[in-house]
C-alpha cells in the first residue's frame, strides 16, 4: 500500500472516528448540564468550511512549499497518527464523562490523571496535531493556514466555553487544577 493510501485511510477512519463521536457522544439536556453555547456546530463548521477550502486550493498552487514528498508524507502520517492516538487516549481516559457537546454530569470529576495531568485540554491538543498535519500535508502554505488557523479559533473559543462550565460545576477545584496545569501545550499555553 502506498503512503497516499496510509494517508487517505487514516484520515477517512479519522473522519468516521469524529462522526461516531457527534452522534454517540452527545449528552442530552434532561441527563445533563449542557452549556456547550453552539461550539459543537460552530466548530464542525469551521473545521469542514477550513478543510474544503484548503482542499480547494491545493491544488491551485498559490503558495507551495517545495517540500520533497519522499519525507513530507512519512512526517504527516505520523504526525497525524501522533495526533490520533493522543485524542484517542484523551476521550478513553475521561471514559463515561466525555461528551461531544459541552456538559457536565452528576457525580463527575476533575480527571488529573494521564495525558490530563499535563494538559486540561488532550482531546483537543490531538485535534490540533491532526489539523497541523491535513494543513502541512497540502505542501501549500496558504492551505496549511486555513487547515490550522481558523479550526485552532474555534477550538480556542470551545475551550473557553468549556472552561466556564467546568469552572461553574466545579469552582475552586477547577481553578486549582488550572492553575498547576496548561490549557493546551504542556508548559506553554
Amino acid at each position: 500500500m502506498s503512503l497516499a493510501a496510509v494517508w487517505l485511510w487514516m484520515y477517512l477512519a479519522w473522519v468516521a472516528l469524529e462522526i461516531a463521536i457527534s452522534i454517540g457522544m452527545r449528552s442530552r439536556s434532561d441527563r445533563a448540564n449542557v452549556q456547550d453555547r453552539g461550539s459543537q456546530l460552530g466548530l464542525w463548521l469551521v473545521i469542514v468550511l477550513s478543510f474544503t477550502a484548503s482542499g480547494f486550493l491545493r491544488h491551485h498552487d498559490l503558495a507551495p512549499m517545495h517540500m520533497a514528498w519522499t519525507w513530507l508524507t512519512p512526517v504527516c502520517i505520523a504526525l497525524f497518527a501522533m495526533g490520533l492516538v493522543v485524542r484517542i487516549a484523551a476521550i478513553l481516559t475521561l471514559g463515561k464523562w466525555f461528551t461531544a457537546n459541552v456538559a457536565t454530569q452528576a457525580g463527575q470529576t476533575i480527571q488529573r490523571r494521564g495525558l490530563y495531568s499535563v494538559v486540561r485540554h488532550p482531546s483537543y491538543l490531538g485535534m490540533e496535531i491532526l489539523f497541523f498535519a491535513i494543513g502541512l500535508f497540502s505542501n501549500d502554505w496558504l492551505c496549511l493556514a486555513l487547515s490550522f488557523v481558523p479550526p485552532t479559533l474555534a477550538v480556542l473559543y470551545r475551550i473557553h466555553v468549556e472552561e466556564a462550565a467546568l469552572l461553574t460545576a466545579f469552582g475552586p477545584e477547577y481553578a486549582d487544577y488550572a492553575r498547576t496545569t496548561r490549557r493546551l501545550v504542556p508548559k506553554i499555553y
